[in-house]
Parts: structure tokens; C-alpha cells; sequence
């Protein structure tokens, strides 16, 4: 089980996300908002940060949360922008993927994750 924050503001997707994640074992704290990451991280396992809209944002808002002293960190983005995905992983998050594998696997992703040693 990881403790899993989710910085999702699509509250649709976002409510899909926590029940995958709940159902396979993980706590998971959603927040809808930037400025919310920083409060909510501490004693984490895995941020998730949804990059299918104002990706260059987040990844900034993300960045102080990013690399060995943090939790792994997975951005998900739309399969159309590729370039999201190399501006994500030239950011630091340890994986990348589009929205539709994030939908049909975010409970085995996050726990890949977890389970990855820094």
C-alpha cells in the first residue's frame, strides 16, 4: 500500500482515480490545486500529477517535489502532446504516461512505484 497524492483538478477523473487506487490498497489524497501540494505530500510514497491541461504549470508547480530526497512522482498527459511527455521527463518525474494507461492501471503503476528503491 502506498500513501498516493494526486494533483488531479478534473474532479471526474480525479473521483476514478481514487476508487482504482482505493480498491487496489492505497491511501490517496486528491487535491485540485497547486498551492495544496507542499501540505499534503508530507509522508508520501507517490505524487501523481495530471498534465492534460496547463501541463507547463504543473510541471513548475511539481518541480520542488521532484528528485531523490521526494516521493517517485508519475505524470500523466494526452496521448496527442507528445512534447508534454519529454518536458515531464526532462522535469524529473520518474514515469510518464498517457491518460488512457493511467485509467486502466493506475493501481499497479503506483505500486510499481512505491516498490522502486531510491
Amino acid at each position: 500500500m502506498a500513501r498516493t497524492v494526486a494533483l488531479v483538478p478534473d474532479l471526474l477523473f480525479g473521483s476514478k482515480l481514487i476508487g482504482a487506487l482505493q480498491a487496489g490498497g492505497h491511501d490517496v489524497v486528491l487535491v485540485a490545486q497547486t498551492e495544496d501540494l507542499a501540505g499534503a505530500l508530507a509522508g508520501s510514497d507517490v505524487l501523481i500529477v495530471d498534465l492534460t491541461a496547463e501541463p507547463d504549470a504543473r510541471i513548475e508547480a511539481a518541480r520542488p517535489f521532484l528528485g531523490p530526497d521526494a516521493p517517485r512522482s508519475l505524470a500523466f498527459f494526452a496521448h496527442v502532446e507528445r512534447d508534454v511527455r519529454a518536458d515531464a521527463e526532462a522535469a524529473g518525474f520518474d514515469l510518464v504516461v498517457p491518460r488512457s494507461r493511467m485509467a486502466r492501471a493506475a493501481s499497479e503503476l503506483v505500486a510499481e512505484l512505491a516498490a522502486r528503491s531510491r
